[in-house]
């Protein structure tokens, strides 16, 4: 599947939201509910309708309070009913204004599909929220488990006191005198030697000695 990079050229973000299908700029009229709202319906946003009572939040007009009139999707662009400024000919018009500054204080339920929207996300926020309060129940039966079984099996050990022993007194030990040692091991294994096997003595053979004469005699 191919994916698509996020746009992030000025003009090609201004192209893609000036030139965007009804569907997709239906989404950029969505503005936050009131607090009260919020808390009766669970949905944070809705996309702007004519009736809707909002109040402006942000701007020039800020904190006045009114029910929409028109809505201009090629400008994205709100009229809001008492919201009017005098043009230099004397002519009074509508002061434009952007849904995002907006939030709404009452909501007009008078088409049936608005109605299923709200319930269908009410549903979905309710389900959100029981699955991230409440744990798997597979992960509970595992940890009782085993905090059972580790009770049961493995009682708790106690660490034993350790005793630390006397130094005992390291004796000082003489050097042994190794000459004397050694001439005593020479002379016991001189006198095992001669009683073994005695040793006998060596001839010298002498050589016979001729006597030389003169002249040959």
């Amino acid at each position: 599947m191919q994916t698509s990079k996020p746009v992030t050229k000025p003009t090609k973000q201004r192209k893609m939201l000036f030139q965007a299908p009804d569907h997709i700029r239906h989404k950029h009229f969505a503005a936050s509910l009131s607090p009260e709202l919020r808390a009766s319906h669970r949905v944070k946003a809705l996309p702007v309708r004519s009736g809707d009572t909002i109040r402006i939040m942000r701007g020039d007009h800020k904190g006045f309070e009114g029910k929409v009139t028109r809505i201009d999707k090629g400008k994205y662009r709100i009229y809001v009913e008492g919201l009017t400024r005098e043009k230099v000919d004397g002519t009074t018009i509508f002061v434009p204004i952007h849904p995002s500054k907006v939030m709404i204080t009452n909501l007009n339920l008078e088409d049936k599909w608005r109605k299923q929207i709200l319930e269908r996300k009410r549903k979905t926020h309710e389900i959100i929220e029981a699955v991230t309060e409440k744990p798997r129940p597979k992960e509970v039966e595992t940890k009782e488990a085993l905090e059972e079984k580790a009770s049961k099996t493995k009682p708790k050990r106690r660490k034993k006191k350790v005793t630390k022993k006397p130094a005992e007194k390291k004796v000082e030990e003489k050097p042994k005198k190794r000459k004397r040692a050694k001439k005593a091991r020479k002379k016991e294994t001189g006198e095992t030697r001669k009683e073994e096997k005695p040793k006998a003595k060596k001839t010298t053979a002498r050589r016979k000695t001729t006597t030389k004469t003169k002249g040959g005699k």
